[in-house]
């Protein structure tokens, strides 16, 4: 039996809100269980120098959480004068993800910022960050359209994320942060609605693992994106 007293192959409740934010092009808050993230995108017309004059344009993604998003207080990393080599990390995942789901020709010579704020964690933070990130961006991106700043679509799929993982000896789907911190094997999925892989991270935590257990986690993260669809349809209409 699980912790949270779900099914192995369950998700947690899913939600997205969209428009929270007023200035923002494009804006949702996920809750995916209790990890709770509020997600943003910002057009700019001007792309990184890298890119001028190649006509493509770019994703791109930032990562924090907030002091109390979790039991104890964290300090926030501007105070600190650097960022961690975590939020890095999962930030650059995020602007990889999204991007595989663009086509960046058809998004012109612009830049998308998606801002991932973290209030609540209970696992899966990145997971959420990407799932959430997607509609945020869809919503951006459909206001181009909408002011014919664009001529055509550029977002390929849908882009979303779970976390799954060997806890207890069971494969897992959607770990929470009771799961995810006993877990022998933790993975997390990032795939298009198609089921697509974007990105694949999985670890021995406490135990290696098969590539049959592999397999069946992949199983599980197939299931769950399937959710994670249904719900960014839902939250963009």
């Amino acid at each position: 039996m699980r912790p949270s007293g779900r099914n192995l192959a369950q998700m947690r409740p899913i939600s997205i809100e969209t428009g929270v934010m007023r200035h923002a092009e494009g804006s949702c808050l996920i809750k995916c269980g209790d990890t709770h993230v509020l997600c943003t995108a910002t057009i700019e017309d001007n792309p990184p120098r890298f890119l001028k004059g190649t006509g493509l344009g770019w994703v791109t993604a930032e990562y924090g959480m907030l002091p109390r998003a979790t039991n104890t207080r964290n300090r926030r990393e501007a105070a600190q004068g650097k960022q961690s080599g975590r939020t890095q990390e999962i930030q650059r995942l995020i602007g990889r993800s999204l991007r595989a789901g663009i086509d960046r020709s058809a998004l012109g010579e612009r830049q998308i910022s998606i801002d991932c704020d973290v209030i609540q964690a209970d696992g899966g933070t990145r997971c959420a960050s990407i799932t959430g990130g997607w509609v945020a961006l869809r919503l951006a991106v459909n206001k181009l359209l909408k002011a014919g700043a664009i001529s055509s679509d550029p977002i390929l799929d849908h882009v979303a994320a779970v976390s799954c993982g060997i806890y207890a000896g069971q494969p897992l789907l959607d770990l929470d942060y009771a799961e995810d911190s006993e877990a022998g094997t933790d993975g997390n999925f990032v795939l298009t609605g198609a089921g697509r892989l974007i990105e694949v991270q999985m670890s021995a935590e406490g135990a290696t693992f098969s590539r049959d257990e592999m397999g069946r986690l992949l199983d599980l993260a197939e299931a769950g994106m399937a959710d994670l669809v249904t719900a960014q349809k839902a939250a963009i209409g």
